[in-house]
């Protein structure tokens, strides 16, 4: 189910394929590959958890996309794995604040810090660069970057502390 306009299996009922199409929609958002949601929605919506290869089958994806997407999703927090007789079964994190703390934690914070590190870089930059005619404008951009970096980290915790509540 790699593009948009390709069908669901014929193993999933329609209320699945509704359930799992609303995940795809919601990592489209994001940025994430729609095999993120495609796989957490089928979590979502199974009544047990479920194997790789039950991923594989009930999504007609690559086991090797599966895999990832679950790597993906463990990283974040997004999901559970436990072992039943040497196999890993998967089932999903349903507590919203947990699923937006980990993406926070995984996936935003370390840009804001990849950002910092890149503001650094661009004001060295700027300071050589004084002298040409549009050194203003630059220094003016620059600071709207600083402000939204510093602003981005006061929000970041708000929003965690308001999904706490």
């Amino acid at each position: 189910m790699s593009e948009a306009s390709e069908p669901f299996p014929p193993t999933l009922s329609r209320a699945q394929e509704e359930v799992i199409a609303y995940f795809c929609d919601g990592v489209r958002v994001l940025g994430l590959p729609k095999s993120i949601g495609e796989i957490y929605g089928i979590l979502f919506i199974s009544q047990e958890p479920l194997s790789l290869d039950d991923l594989v089958d009930k999504l007609d994806m690559s086991k090797g996309s599966a895999s990832q997407g679950l790597k993906f999703l463990r990283n974040l927090g997004a999901i559970h794995r436990q072992e039943v007789e040497r196999k890993s079964f998967y089932s999903p994190e349903l507590n919203l604040k947990s699923l937006v703390g980990g993406f926070i934690k995984e996936e935003i914070r370390p840009h804001l810090k990849s950002g910092e590190e890149k503001l650094t870089q661009i004001k060295t930059q700027m300071e050589k660069e004084k002298e040409e005619a549009n050194a203003d404008f630059y220094e003016e951009r620059f600071e709207k970057m600083k402000r939204w970096t510093k602003q981005a980290k006061v929000v970041l915790p708000l929003l965690q502390h308001v999904l706490n509540s």
